[in-house]
């Protein structure tokens, strides 16, 4: 037991501290942190168990599971529990792959546990913490062996899946992870189990849908796109059909979530069909300038980088993702569904959710966050390790790195840059690092049984 302790002293430090940074969270912010009304969506379909039609209802169904507990507080309690279970599963990951010491496997970890603002949104009733567990669980399976067995394929492919029926940014994770299947050579047996257990999710979660919306689907708006499509469009060049000459920007332009939500807004212009004309205007403006279009999603996703966190899309505070100095109290306005948000919270857990701003422990909190994240240069860094390890055929790095990378500029690409969205990306790219820095501990699950005999008969024939 004493050697046990030894050997992960280093993480058992940093993990009391991790579980302190979000005792004082729990303690500081009661019973949680709202996203105006993205939190209250969510809440509203966990209550009426039925599909959002604007986003993907994993989360709600998480919420819903969870309703008998009847405590917002539980919930944050049990997202904060599993924001834990991502840092010891890439660390319990690196000290079974690979050779590292346990204090660098320790310090790959650490930014999962220390992290201000992922724990801000362990702490805040959004799907993003949900879909990073679900995500890193199911990447993490398909690396635990070199050749992934039928069981495993299964099981990272359905967390993949649950995943996207959470954010469908989680789709191109199962794209990966179907490739890496094939590179693997894990067989047709693996494969076709695990590309059939992601179908049974997402082909159940779009009858679901059918069943409420009357066509299948995983909910989502074209809007987003268009929005992200209003930065670059040149109308000009477009040449675009009389019905959609009033999505054309003007100038000067906006951040693309201000089209959105701007009174201002083309999008106020079109009516009733605002979905449909908004699709096929982002589909002309990105067939018209695919150069425009990857240019402005690939210099938008390197903000990522930069030494401190871009306020993006308003100047000021971005309090929706920091803990703030106080929590303004809920408006009268309606929230979701015709409920506001009071009337919801008290449906879930009896009284009113509104959060509470408890001092000193909020205090404290605040002044960590000041300085305790993860700054963007060396979150560059990390992944840079993470693509060293393809160059010195550490091939285990791939699924996570190239998981990273699609969390990292697709949102940018078809939507907008948010450090909501890099969050994710992090304990992917501490994964891929850690397999980048350390070595297997042996060769020998890389070579199959029938391939040992003849290196053992040849070992012998070379010394007799």
């Amino acid at each position: 037991m004493a050697s046990f302790l030894r050997s992960h002293l280093a993480f058992a430090a940093l993990l009391v501290l991790g579980v302190a940074l979000r005792a004082l969270a729990v303690l500081g912010y009661r019973p949680a942190l709202w996203f105006w009304a993205d939190s209250f969506a969510y809440l509203s379909s966990g209550l009426d168990l039925r599909p959002l039609a604007s986003r993907p209802s994993g989360y709600s169904l998480f919420l819903w599971l969870l309703s008998p507990l009847r405590d917002i507080q539980a919930v944050v309690i049990v997202q904060h529990l599993l924001g834990i279970g991502i840092a010891v599963l890439v660390y319990v990951m690196l000290r079974r792959r690979t050779a590292l010491r346990g204090w660098i496997a320790a310090l790959v970890a650490a930014p999962i546990l220390l992290d201000a603002h992922q724990i801000q949104l362990e702490h805040l009733m959004m799907a993003d913490l949900l879909f990073t567990f679900l995500a890193v669980a199911g990447v993490a399976i398909l690396v635990w062996r070199p050749k992934p067995s039928v069981t495993a394929a299964t099981a990272a492919l359905l967390l993949l899946a649950l995943a996207t029926v959470t954010r469908t940014i989680g789709l191109p994770l199962i794209v990966i992870a179907a490739v890496w299947l094939l590179l693997t050579r894990a067989g047709a047996r693996a494969l076709v189990s695990g590309v059939a257990a992601a179908a049974v999710v997402l082909g159940g979660y779009a009858v679901w849908f059918h069943s409420a919306h009357g066509s299948y689907g995983m909910g989502g708006s074209s809007t987003w796109l268009w929005s992200r499509t209003m930065t670059f469009a040149d109308c000009a060049k477009m040449d675009p059909a009389p019905r959609l000459t009033p999505l054309c920007p003007t100038e000067p332009r906006l951040a693309a979530p201000a089209y959105i939500w701007d009174a201002t807004s083309p999008l106020q212009r079109v009516g009733a069909k605002r979905e449909e004309l908004a699709g096929e205007f982002a589909s002309l403006a990105i067939r018209s300038q695919p150069l425009d279009f990857l240019r402005t999603g690939l210099s938008d996703a390197l903000w990522a980088f930069e030494w401190e966190r871009r306020v993006y899309p308003s100047p000021g505070p971005q309090s929706a993702y920091v803990f703030p100095h106080s929590a303004k109290p809920f408006p009268d306005k309606i929230a979701s569904a015709g409920r506001t948000a009071t009337q919801l919270t008290t449906a879930y857990q009896g009284s009113s959710g509104e959060t509470r701003v408890v001092e000193p422990w909020a205090g404290w909190l605040r002044a960590y966050q000041e300085q305790g994240y993860l700054r963007g240069p060396f979150l560059a860094v990390i992944l840079l390790i993470g693509l060293g390890g393809l160059f010195v055929r550490r091939w285990a790095v791939i699924p996570p790195l190239a998981a990273a990378a699609a969390l990292l500029f697709a949102p940018p690409m078809i939507a907008a840059f948010d450090h909501r969205y890099i969050v994710p990306v992090v304990p992917l790219a501490c994964l891929a690092a850690g397999l980048a820095l350390g070595a297997r501990r042996s060769a020998a699950p890389d070579v199959q049984p029938d391939q040992r005999r003849k290196v053992s008969a040849a070992d012998q024939a070379a010394h007799s």
